[in-house]
């Protein structure tokens, strides 16, 4: 990897340019996804938690469960990706999500609900620290506020993109024999995997 070490002269400015046009957009895009499939299980729980029998504090417990895991597996993660190599481990880690949020959709009560989001907490472990230690070697440190700023829009963009998305896939309930909050899950997991596999 290249690591220009200055933007005064106009070779380095040209190539931090280019370097911010090819990652920039393709990161906050997998971010964009990722946050996208960390909240979506809160618009499920509108028709989920009553079809398999979830309780509030059954729904709380779950989402304990993926914060355990993010915890417990951030760190592995992140020594991980330092041997492995950051473009093969963030791919890893968008497929492993993208399936395990995809699985959600076969939840059928408190006990599957509890392991799939522990397994996706331990499988989204180390994406925002993995990407940020990415970014930092590819940028020098005057330029790496901005450069991570510009990553992290992507959240409250998310928001907004994505409330709409999930309520609009909650109304195909009913649809091929899978309830909506199925179709939500299966849906906004897709583009993590398709992200990863092109990445």
């Amino acid at each position: 990897m290249s690591n220009p070490s200055t933007t005064a002269d106009p070779i380095g400015r040209e190539a931090l340019r280019r370097i911010s046009l090819r990652l920039l957009p393709f990161l906050a895009l997998s971010y964009l996804a990722n946050y996208i499939d960390r909240v979506n299980a809160g618009f499920a729980a509108l028709q989920m938690n009553r079809e398999v029998g979830l309780t509030a504090s059954a729904f709380g417990f779950g989402g304990g469960m993926f914060f355990i895991a993010y915890l417990l597996f951030e760190v592995p993660s992140n020594l991980a990706m330092v041997r492995v190599g950051a473009r093969l481990w963030l791919a890893r880690i968008m497929i492993t999500w993208g399936l395990v949020s995809g699985a959600m959709a076969l939840t059928s009560g408190p006990v599957s609900f509890c392991v799939l989001r522990f397994l996706l907490g331990a499988a989204e472990a180390g994406f925002v620290p993995g990407v940020i230690l990415y970014l930092m070697q590819w940028f020098p440190a005057r330029e790496r506020a901005r450069v991570i700023g510009l990553f992290m829009v992507a959240s409250p963009v998310a928001g907004i993109v994505g409330s709409p998305i999930s309520a609009a896939l909650l109304g195909f309930d009913g649809w091929l024999g899978l309830s909506g909050w199925q179709w939500l899950f299966i849906v906004e997991a897709m583009p993590a995997v398709v992200i990863g596999l092109v990445g």
